[in-house]
């Protein structure tokens, strides 16, 4: 009751608001995470000491101010697109390279994107089905509070997006018309034992192995996109093809190639990736050779 109350006495109305008004919101906001509300301030240090391991002290201070001053708009934004109108939504962000999807459109073939949690990803999801010339697909879990969860992907849903639980994906594919599905890969995985695990940001990192399997099981056209901040509610796309043939690749090439170029993102701005995440939470597998060893036997002989 008090979730409902919260959300259509307070937070939709505010996102009815302007953003350049929101802003001056954001700037409250920012000032109370730098003094009064250190949210998971140990966490966002942590992350970017170890991601950063040759930044000096000052230089860390500088990333994680710039973090929270991202993050405050990052919140602000996420108001914002509980009503922000399909024209606005578009305006402001732009496709630098839209001859890909209209290449990828041509081949008629399924695509799964994928990105990571950088810049503003809640307003890609929400545009998806406006940029993408297939019917638009996004996996996800739900959140564990319903009326939350419900309103969300209503949200979400309105300009045409699909929001499929990740127990259910495999019914996306089996359709006789081509659909793009869109998957953020860099949260922690459930299980470390059941991740590929490589370097990210200079430490062993267990990464979602779903892009891969995906890709293999039903040979899909990967594409990475990364958003970058040209300013306050202002960003651009890029979309980079990374196969449309996934079987001719070896084992971990498909995954190796999409966590690199989020790494790419993240060093070219630094600020603008969720450090608040608790991502290196797993613990490194003691017989972790040995598990690499047998992840890659069962996937060779299940997709080679």
């Amino acid at each position: 009751m008090m979730t409902a109350i919260l959300y259509y006495c307070v937070v939709y109305p505010l996102s009815l608001l302007p953003l350049w008004i929101l802003y001056r919101l954001s700037d409250l906001v920012f000032l109370l995470f730098m003094s009064i509300i250190p949210y998971r301030k140990k966490v966002v240090q942590g992350n970017i000491e170890k991601s950063f391991p040759d930044l000096s002290p000052k230089d860390q201070v500088v990333l994680v101010r710039g973090f929270y001053r991202h993050f405050s708009d990052l919140l602000i934004e996420s108001i914002k697109n509980l009503s922000i109108s399909k024209e606005e939504l578009l305006r402001r962000m732009d496709v630098i390279n839209p001859e890909v999807l209209q290449e990828l459109e041509k081949k008629g073939k399924s695509v799964l994107f994928v990105s990571g949690h950088f810049n503003n990803w809640e307003w890609f999801i929400t545009s998806q089905a406006l940029l993408v010339p297939f019917e638009s697909y996004g996996i996800g879990m739900p959140l564990s509070n319903g009326f939350w969860d419900k309103k969300l992907t209503e949200r979400r849903q309105r300009f045409g997006l699909n929001v499929v639980h990740a127990k259910n994906y495999k019914a996306i594919f089996q359709q006789d018309r081509p659909v793009s599905v869109l998957v953020l890969s860099d949260q922690a995985p459930a299980d470390g034992r059941k991740s590929y695990w490589m370097e990210f940001l200079h430490q062993s990192t267990p990464i979602l192995f779903g892009v891969e399997q995906m890709a293999n099981e039903f040979d899909l056209t990967v594409v990475y996109f990364t958003m970058n901040k040209i300013k306050r509610g202002q960003y651009s796309i890029e979309f980079q093809v990374l196969t449309d043939d996934p079987k001719s690749l070896p084992y971990g090439v498909l995954t190796e190639k999409h966590v690199q170029l989020l790494e790419e993102s993240i060093i070219e701005q630094p600020c603008n990736w969720l450090w608040s995440h608790k991502r290196w939470k797993r613990e490194v597998p003691a017989d972790l050779d040995a598990l690499k060893a047998s992840q890659k036997s069962k996937f060779e002989e299940k997709y080679r």
